[in-house]
């Protein structure tokens, strides 16, 4: 596994939700390029979000188009009282788990697997950092369900405690300890896998010794 160095905590720009807002509340207007800009803008986001929640990668592109037709068939009742991202989240979520529901009733052939896969497969390829964020999505994969959504959520996509918390159905204290404890365990882990390295690269020397 490539072990990256500790990876910044530190939240991104909201200015992109902004953005994206106008979009949803445009094309809740019928303005046929708001919605184009709406789905391309945060087409990633949901994607990644989805695959972090399910456990079937073969699901992650039906769930991401289910979202979207979702949120497209709601947009009149979109007001802009919460960032259009937050909301188009909110709306992965319940299908998410009106998918796990389904999958419930019906006989499972096969195992499939991990959820770590369908991550990756949402990853951007080809770009700076793609071998370390593979790296951090095994690291997640040690988490509890809960801890690893609130870290997805407001480190990774870069939401505001107050909207995750929104999205997860929680408190905003929940949310703010689930990162806490996220970010230990995940500081943990990479202290272990550096050292781990290290162990390897000396036997390594001892044996070319």
């Amino acid at each position: 596994m490539i072990t990256p160095a500790p990876p910044s905590w530190r939240e991104e720009s909201r200015a992109p939700d902004e953005s994206t807002t106008a979009w949803a509340l445009a094309a809740r207007d019928g303005d046929a390029v708001a919605v184009e800009h709406f789905v391309r803008a945060l087409h990633r986001d949901v994607l990644r979000y989805v695959a972090h929640l399910c456990a079937d990668p073969q699901a992650v592109d039906d769930l991401a188009q289910d979202t979207f037709l979702r949120a497209l068939g709601s947009l009149h009742r979109f007001e802009g009282r919460s960032s259009a991202r937050a909301w188009l989240l909110s709306i992965a979520r319940r299908a998410v788990i009106d998918g796990y529901r389904y999958a419930a009733a019906r006989p499972r052939l096969s195992d499939v697997p991990d959820w770590q896969l369908a991550a990756e497969l949402a990853q951007p390829r080809g770009l700076p950092g793609f071998d370390e964020g593979v790296a951090l999505l095994d690291l997640l994969a040690a988490l509890p369900v809960e801890r690893r959504e609130a870290f997805v959520l407001t480190q990774l996509l870069g939401l505001p405690y107050a909207e995750a918390a929104e999205i997860s159905d929680c408190p905003v204290g929940t949310v703010r300890s689930r990162v806490a404890r996220a970010k230990e365990t995940l500081t943990a882990l990479l202290a272990d896998a550096e050292a781990e390295t290290v162990a390897e690269v000396s036997g390594g020397a001892v044996l070319v010794a």
